[in-house]
């Protein structure tokens, strides 16, 4: 008996360790915030601010000097930071726990055009690589599914709740679409060269897209005697209530790529990546493309790029009047978390704070089309946001302290903090 009450005690702490965090409560007391340095992704600063909020919605943004009374919990946030909840574009985040695992793993499906793929079913709320992004104020997530021309459509979540239909904020907000490289490496197990060659499939890989696009055009204009669920699912890129995100890096490709999808329908397009985009700002400002850029945190592509030019692309194109976001682009999904720091390094390229902070909040909630609600701390807008002891976008000054999504106070613990707190405990007594 004792031995099996032993093992019932061991079994309930290492499930204990391991359950997954209960999301937190509806909120049901108001919340005031004062004192705090509030960055509010709109590029405006309020020194000494107040703010408050109440089911779930911002009701006051101001100066703490303001004669208004305070209601419910009042939090004093004096010399701390409060930002706008991060938002991460464009990630498999909630889509794969453990890349070597392929039970895991669901970021694609067979076939090369599956635009009626839908991300947000596989979504795993409960998956604590997205726990883990929470404790560095990436609250938002755009969940994109990749593989193929045309991967699937992805959808915006928030980073607490018990399934996929709580985390939603926008179903089905776009589709993404693989646009083909000029270059590519070689495949040396095929006899080919090592290094980059030029892609003779380049041509036949363009009409391939363009005869899709034309045949979901037609398809959408007819009525069918049989249902194309492929086809079907473009509808929203031709009428424009679904945005194209296309993924695309190297000059000709990006030019092609928004000239081709232009022209044979597409009316909402985002550029992802956009290695190159800073070489024809003219182009994409003519053609209203904003930018998901790549992450700073890499080396040069090529031999003649300049050796700091993905620290410093994101400067180079908020400076030539673009529309700005950062994505984390090829990066592993746990390195999601890094986000703030990514526009910390184009800072330190001389790109003014507050802007760096709008290319997490305020850009990338217009870009993903939930700006009425998310990326900026304004009255009526969702209370998504967050308090951190310093600069968000430095690691140093990285450290929440409170979390809220939709105003409920939401926890920072996750395995990471876990296994942090274990071990410094143990080297501390040392």
């Amino acid at each position: 008996m004792k031995k099996y009450i032993t093992f019932l005690i061991a079994f309930g702490l290492v499930f204990q360790t391991m359950a997954q965090q209960t999301p937190a409560p509806k909120q049901t007391e108001a919340i005031t915030i004062e004192g705090a340095t509030a960055h509010l992704g709109n590029g405006e600063v309020i020194e000494s601010s107040l703010i408050m909020f109440e089911d779930g919605k911002l009701t006051f943004v101001g100066d703490s000097k303001m004669k208004i009374a305070r209601r419910g919990k009042v939090i004093d946030a004096t010399g701390k930071h409060v930002y706008p909840g991060f938002i991460a574009p464009a990630k498999t985040l909630g889509l794969v726990e453990i890349d070597a695992v392929r039970a895991t793993n669901d970021e694609d499906e067979l076939g090369d055009f599956i635009p009626h793929v839908r991300s947000l079913i596989a979504y795993n709320a409960e998956s604590k690589v997205v726990e883990s992004m929470r404790p560095n104020g990436v609250l938002i997530a755009q969940i994109a599914p990749t593989g193929g021309r045309i991967s699937g459509t992805s959808s915006i979540v928030q980073f607490d709740a018990w399934n996929w239909e709580d985390a939603a904020i926008k179903i089905d907000d776009g589709i993404h679409l693989n646009w083909p490289n000029t270059f590519r490496q070689g495949r040396w197990w095929a006899g080919e060269e090592r290094g980059y060659q030029p892609n003779k499939d380049y041509s036949e890989q363009t009409q391939a897209i363009v005869t899709f696009f034309k045949n979901a055009s037609a398809y959408g204009k007819s009525t069918a005697k049989e249902v194309n669920p492929a086809f079907a699912a473009m509808k929203g890129i031709f009428d424009g209530t679904q945005k194209l995100y296309v993924h695309a890096d190297g000059e000709k490709e990006i030019i092609d790529a928004i000239n081709t999808l232009k022209a044979n329908g597409a009316k909402e397009i985002v550029l992802i990546g956009g290695y190159h985009a800073y070489k024809i700002p003219d182009f994409l400002k003519s053609n209203n493309i904003p930018v998901l850029v790549q992450y700073t945190h890499n080396l040069p592509v090529y031999d003649d790029d300049d050796y700091d030019l993905p620290y410093k692309l994101p400067k180079l194109l908020v400076d030539a009047g673009l529309t700005v976001a950062i994505q984390n682009s090829d990066a592993e999904n746990f390195q999601t978390r890094n986000l703030p720091f990514y526009a910390g390094q184009a800072v330190q390229q001389g790109l003014d704070k507050e802007v760096a902070v709008q290319l997490l909040t305020g850009n990338t909630a217009k870009i993903l089309g939930i700006d009425n609600l998310y990326g900026t701390l304004e009255n009526g807008k969702s209370a998504t946001l967050f308090i951190s002891e310093g600069d968000a976008l430095d690691m140093a000054g990285n450290q929440l302290t409170h979390a809220f999504i939709d105003g409920r106070s939401v926890s920072l613990e996750t395995h990471q903090t876990e296994l942090w707190k274990r071990y410094m405990g143990k080297y501390e007594g040392e």
